[in-house]
């Protein structure tokens, strides 16, 4: 039988295996679904939803769609004690964070 990853993992020098460890944590912390950043901050759908003024129902079909509006993310991320920052990145291109979308900026209608 093959050498399980776990294994691999293990017969690498201390300073590989903390870096894997380090950059696994950031990809895991990076790409969170909207139900794993709630229970990330500790708060139940029900909570949410009071905080939001939606019902419990209302956050649990949230989690499961893949096409939100910006502002409803926008609001459920603040409920949670975030900030939303739309960044847009083009190759060979630093990240470019769109501000104009951002409630916190004047009206540059």
């Amino acid at each position: 039988m093959g050498t399980s990853l776990k294994e691999k993992i293990a017969s690498l020098p201390p300073e590989r295996q903390a870096r894997i460890k380090a950059e696994t944590a950031h990809l895991q912390a990076t790409y969170m679904t909207l139900k794993e950043l709630r229970r990330a901050h500790d708060m139940t759908q029900v909570h949410l939803a009071k905080q939001l003024g939606k019902s419990q129902v209302t956050i649990a079909q949230m989690e499961k769609r893949t096409d939100l509006l910006l502002s409803t993310l926008r609001h459920y991320v603040e409920a949670l004690g975030g900030r939303l920052d739309l960044v847009v990145q083009f190759p060979d291109q630093a990240p470019i964070i769109l501000k104009q979308l951002n409630d916190e900026i004047g009206s540059d209608k």
